[in-house]
């Protein structure tokens, strides 16, 4: 286990010299990502910070933004409203970054939450969730590929479940869960975190350059449990009543939830040219410590996931990675 001693000590050591100078932060709005895009502007270092989130957070996340810039004057934080559930909306903001920036640093992403109750369907026909979770992520992250590949230490970093992929986990024959009895929280959570590892390891293979971490963050009170209720339901009254408070005795506090994600942001542990690391370097999905993909838990220590990543990679893959290029295509 990566010490929280060790990983304060790392995130002290963040500098004008070391630091991304552009990040994305998509569902930065609330929960895991503002938490870390407050860690990384109270470091004191000059970055352009773009907040990606929907525009009924927008009178909330100006209030934010004015805080941020007060405290640290040279960094500036860019709210960029969009409908992140919607494909359409994804491309359309890529390309606003795309026409100001040459370069982006860090690709952060954390946007989601449990899908409890019925299936519900985006407007372009994908279930929400895994719209957030997944084919936006995964479309962000293409998208950006040219800015990315423009950095001098390009890190893509998507926040759910990894490491904690199963081979059972995923449902091959209905990869958006539409066939009946196949959708739920648990099952719905599952598939989406083993597609999200599936597909960054591919992508891994073929952009050598870039740092990709699928991050497990263990227990942080974010509210995203609530957020799979409608906010009129009991259930959101039982969860903020009963489970949140036995939640907080075991979860991580914000700020260390922070520093930890701001430590996977930002060091060499997982390859690339972060800040210098002289505890014992991460691996990644092919047991290699150079860049590629790393699966990171809440711990902040790596796992190949031996038993589990190479038999997806032959028995999955191929058919994820085809899946998903047909839903993307039309927004390519």
């Amino acid at each position: 286990m990566v010490s929280y001693r060790e990983i304060q000590a790392s995130n002290e050591l963040i500098s004008d010299a070391n630091a991304p100078r552009v990040a994305v932060f998509v569902g930065g709005t609330s929960g895991i990502g503002q938490l870390t895009v407050k860690a990384l502007v109270n470091t004191g270092v000059s970055i352009r910070i773009y907040l990606v989130g929907r525009k009924s957070s927008e009178e909330r996340i100006q209030t934010l933004i004015d805080e941020l810039q007060a405290i640290n004057p040279q960094a500036e934080v860019i709210w960029t409203e969009g409908e992140i559930s919607l494909l359409s909306e994804t491309k359309r903001i890529c390309e606003v970054i795309k026409a100001k920036e040459s370069r982006v640093d860090l690709l952060f992403l954390t946007a989601g939450y449990i899908p409890f109750g019925e299936r519900k369907e985006t407007t372009e026909g994908l279930e929400t969730v895994q719209s957030l979770e997944y084919y936006s992520r995964m479309l962000f992250t293409t998208l950006l590929f040219p800015l990315l590949g423009l950095s001098e230490n390009p890190r893509v970093v998507s926040v759910l479940s990894g490491g904690l992929e199963r081979v059972t986990s995923i449902n091959l024959d209905d990869l958006d869960l539409k066939k009946p009895g196949n959708f739920g929280g648990v099952a719905a959570q599952g598939q989406y975190g083993t597609m999200n590892s599936i597909y960054l390891d591919k992508l891994a293979t073929n952009h050598t350059d870039i740092t990709f971490i699928h991050s497990w963050p263990g227990a942080v009170n974010t509210g995203s449990v609530r957020r799979g209720f409608g906010p009129n339901s009991i259930m959101v009254w039982v969860i903020r009543l009963l489970l949140e408070p036995l939640l907080a005795l075991v979860s991580y506090s914000d700020n260390e939830s922070a520093q930890r994600h701001l430590f996977q942001s930002t060091s060499a542990a997982f390859g690339g040219r972060g800040i210098p690391w002289k505890g014992k370097p991460g691996v990644n999905s092919r047991e290699q410590e150079t860049t590629g993909l790393f699966l990171v838990n809440h711990k902040c220590d790596c796992t190949p996931n031996t038993r589990v990543i190479p038999v997806l990679r032959e028995k999955a893959q191929t058919k994820v990675w085809d899946h998903t290029q047909e839903v993307l295509r039309p927004y390519l």
